[in-house]
């Protein structure tokens, strides 16, 4: 569980640095989507309301959330 976790802030930290292209972005949001848990889906909602994201980004955090929800995790 604990490293569940730690995968997730790093992947959470990749979504986030402006400095990585935007394809690392979506990859990480892509991943942390991917892993379905209730702290993924936390982290998720954060990055949907990111407003230094650019909106594609945004958007593709708000549609796994949406996944994860639907699942029933």
């Amino acid at each position: 569980m604990a490293e569940q976790s730690n995968e997730l802030k790093k992947l959470a930290a990749i979504a986030t640095d402006l400095g990585l292209s935007a394809e690392l972005r979506l990859k990480s949001i892509e991943l942390i989507g991917s892993i379905g848990t209730h702290d993924a889906l936390l982290i998720l909602l954060d990055l949907a309301a990111n407003k230094k994201l650019i909106k594609e980004e945004r958007d593709i955090a708000l549609q796994h959330a949406s996944e994860i929800i639907k699942s029933g995790h």
